[in-house]
């Protein structure tokens, strides 16, 4: 897609080579996103625990209500928006044939980062929060930080694609670009005071995703749909069959960008078995087709009735956050990062990662599901509560199960970012991500 930037007369780099402070940027992006990802899901970990033994951790820094903020934000704000901003900085230098620029601020925008994640995170664990405000439970100030880096990031990616060597705009940086807008709109307009209650909640909500998930076809359909986590609420009756219509149009943005995907890869299935990466691109896709057209059907009155509320949207929110964000971050960061550090990952750490987390969150979902559904089933019976505690009480120690398994993904993961970034150099040509010279590790 050509741009209208005035185009730099400096000589391009090769699209695999970077500065040294280029590649220890990427590096320190993906090591502290790492450490968040562990702390976070080990919170995550010790909530599916409490399910099927509540008697577990009863202090009131252990309570399953600052612990479940804790996972949501840091998973969210720690993990996969420092680790996406990383692959996304090193996406912009290399596809732009520049160094990346205004290295400060990228620096800057790390620090802010994690300053933001440990004050919530100490924060949310004292029971100082932002109330109702489900996924920004963080208070204003420490939110602030956030945007801080947000934005410092928008500067960093937007100066180096302004200065890059061909007229060109790499199509990602496009996506790039729009999700550092988006989330900045976003963080500022959670903030204004008048904008906390009401239709500013639905709005927020919608605009999030923009910033996620994709650019004009996202950004006719999401600020509407956040009205359907509002079905059966004093909000407008129209407003609420409009969300769902528009919910229906996502299927559109949704199986057109999925479809794109497959097709690319149709036929290169030695390919992606070879790959660091590719697996990991692969699931992450046929997740966020899974995830959003459940979404789509979730929307749907008669459906409503029965999951809201429930284990389900657990089920659900894993499903799109996990399986598709958290997949997606992995494969660039096993495209990406051996490139940087010409430093590979251990390939049978790499299958073992792939399949602990596939089959975990595959397992995870799936309980969730059937105890979501058999909770709101007897809800629309009207059977006392505690009938349908009983109904998803025994798929709570499946839940905890797969959620170790998960867990141990997430630990593999980390020593082989170790072994890409920290690890002593080893001897001989670091090979391409893409091309691995025996079986899959997966």
């Amino acid at each position: 897609m050509a741009g209208t930037t005035t185009v730099s007369t400096r000589a391009p780099l090769r699209s695999d080579d970077g500065s040294l402070e280029d590649v220890a940027i990427f590096s320190l992006f993906t090591l502290t996103a790492t450490f968040w990802l562990l702390l976070t899901t080990a919170v995550g970990l010790l909530e599916s625990f409490k399910f099927p033994y509540p008697d577990l951790g009863t202090m009131p820094w252990l309570s399953f209500g600052r612990l479940r903020a804790i996972h949501t934000n840091g998973t969210f704000y720690g993990w996969a928006s420092i680790a996406l901003v990383g692959c996304a900085f090193w996406v912009a230098a290399r596809s732009s044939g520049i160094a990346l620029q205004q290295k400060k601020l990228a620096w800057a925008a790390l620090a802010a980062f994690n300053l933001a994640a440990v004050l919530g995170t100490i924060t949310l664990d004292l029971g100082i929060n932002n109330g109702d405000q489900e996924y920004r439970e963080w208070v204003w100030w420490v939110a602030a930080f956030f945007v801080i880096a947000v934005v410092l990031s928008g500067i960093v990616v937007i100066a180096t694609v302004a200065a890059r060597a061909e007229r060109e705009i790499y199509i990602s940086n496009w996506y790039t670009i729009g999700g550092f807008i988006f989330t900045t709109i976003l963080g500022i307009a959670a903030a204004l005071p008048w904008y906390q209650h009401g239709l500013g909640q639905v709005a927020v909500q919608g605009f999030y995703t923009l910033g996620v998930l994709g650019f004009w076809t996202n950004l006719l359909f999401y600020p509407i749909i956040g009205s359907h986590h509002f079905e059966f609420t004093p909000l407008p009756w129209w407003l609420q069959t409009l969300a769902i219509v528009f919910s229906v149009g996502m299927l559109v943005p949704v199986w057109a960008g999925s479809g794109n995907f497959w097709l690319t890869m149709r036929g290169r299935w030695a390919t992606i078995r070879r790959s660091y990466a590719l697996p990991f691109i692969w699931v992450g896709v046929l997740y966020y087709f899974l995830g959003s057209t459940q979404g789509t059907v979730e929307a749907l009155r008669s459906l409503q009735t029965i999951w809201h509320f429930t284990n389900f949207t657990i089920g659900h929110s894993h499903l799109t956050m996990y399986g598709f964000i958290t997949f997606i971050a992995w494969g660039g960061i096993y495209a990406l990062l051996p490139r940087a550090t010409k430093k590979e990952p251990s390939r049978l750490a790499c299958g073992l990662h792939f399949w602990l987390a596939f089959l975990g969150v595959t397992i995870y979902v799936g309980v969730l599901s059937i105890a979501g559904t058999l909770q709101g089933l007897t809800w629309a019976h009207g059977d006392p509560f505690i009938a349908s505690v009983e109904a998803a009480a025994p798929y709570w120690q499946a839940r905890a199960v797969s959620g170790s398994m998960m867990f141990v993904a997430h630990c593999v993961f980390a020593y082989n970012v170790w072994k890409m970034t920290l690890a002593p150099q080893t001897a001989g040509k670091a090979v391409t991500p893409s091309r691995l010279p025996s079986s899959s590790p997966a």
